[in-house]
């Protein structure tokens, strides 16, 4: 579909993704396809405080605007004074048009109804209900009711095409910084692993926001016990400061040394270390969406609330057991028996990585050097 007439002419876009970081990532080739098809607008990013970290590594995006908003899981504003406040300031952004980013199971209404305060005239999102005058381009919501669901890039990326915005270039953005580079390199050197050294690692990443979505900690120690002495890797581990006693967790079980940066690091230099690894072994969370857009490939402990995040067009194994709940939608597992992950493992993810090395000519020569005696 060509570029419609009314949108040919926006000079000011709004684009909202109020979600995490992981989300605002598997939604920047939609954000391409705005940039690519109105070259001329200036593009802004409304997202959540986490999803605003992603500013120096958008540059298809001019402006980001933070802001926790009442309608969507774990996030709040302030009070209904700020609420006002964003939409005045909003308002005097002097929009042309909103698109409005949400996943399936997300109302996008509100956020049409704080644009069309804001005096925004042209508004595209998903419904699942006829939006009437809230919505000036809506796609219908199918993905939640039928047994073939989009992608979630898929799904952003056709919500644009509805008016005509598209890119040559489907894959995930994420661009690197040389100052994040320099930081790193400092980084790893006061742990252990200089730059240019003979070993190179795997990342590990054993956490997840969500509990229905991680696999334990102590089985990511020992399917990274096995990986370091499969392929002569390093491992290193990663994670918030919240999740440093996860990762400890995960390094008793090994035997061999191993690296932890969990707490360490700034969201670009994650960035650039899963870069330069060899390849990431994680649940399934905003990491694995980063390796996807750095072209890292990625062992994806993947729990199946819902099909829709998988590794985006990045080499990858994706690591689960089918149950008849899978689909569930749910943060935490609905059946307590959290299957779907306890089901695989230790040696099936040690065995796909190593797999995954060798098929993309990542695999080191083991090597006895460092192992234990």
């Amino acid at each position: 579909m060509p570029l419609t007439t009314a949108w040919a002419d926006v000079r000011r876009v709004l684009a909202l993704r109020v979600d995490n970081l992981g989300d605002v990532l598997m939604t920047t080739p939609a954000l391409a396809a705005i940039r690519h098809s109105l070259p001329q607008a200036r593009l802004t990013l409304l997202t959540s405080p986490s999803g605003a970290a992603l500013r120096p590594h958008l540059p298809m995006v001019d402006e980001v605007i933070a802001y926790s908003v009442p309608w969507v899981k774990n996030q709040r504003s302030a009070s209904p004074a700020e609420d006002w406040r964003l939409v005045k300031l909003l308002a005097a952004g002097r929009f042309d048009a909103a698109i409005v980013f949400t996943v399936c199971t997300q109302s996008a209404l509100p956020a049409a109804l704080m644009c069309r305060l804001a005096g925004i005239p042209l508004r595209l999102a998903h419904s699942r209900e006829n939006p009437y005058e809230l919505l000036s381009d809506w796609a219908p919501e199918t993905d939640i009711e039928t047994a073939t669901i989009r992608h979630e890039v898929q799904r952003q990326l056709d919500l644009v095409a509805r008016v005509g915005l598209r890119s040559p270039d489907s894959r995930l953005q994420f661009a690197l910084q040389e100052l994040d580079r320099f930081t790193l390199e400092a980084k790893l050197r006061d742990a252990g692993l200089a730059q240019g050294q003979a070993t190179r690692y795997v990342v590990v990443h054993p956490g997840a926001t969500a509990a229905s979505r991680r696999w334990p900690a102590e089985r990511f120690g020992q399917a990274a016990e096995g990986i370091a002495q499969d392929s002569g890797c390093t491992i290193v581990f990663t994670g918030s400061a919240a999740e440093q006693a996860l990762v400890a967790e995960a390094q008793a079980q090994m035997r061999r040394p191993s690296i932890s940066l969990a707490g360490a690091l700034t969201l670009g230099e994650l960035g650039v270390l899963i870069a330069q690894a060899q390849a990431l072994v994680s649940n399934n969370s905003g990491p694995v969406h980063l390796a996807a857009a750095v072209g890292t490939p990625v062992v994806d402990l993947y729990a199946l609330t819902n099909p829709q995040h998988t590794p985006w067009q990045v080499p990858a194994r994706v690591l689960n057991r089918d149950v008849p709940c899978r689909n569930c939608l749910k943060s935490t597992c609905p059946q307590g028996h959290h299957d779907c992950l306890l089901g695989v493992p230790a040696t099936e993810v040690t065995a796909a990585t190593v797999q995954l090395l060798q098929q993309t000519g990542r695999l080191v020569t083991p090597s006895s050097s460092g192992a234990p005696a």
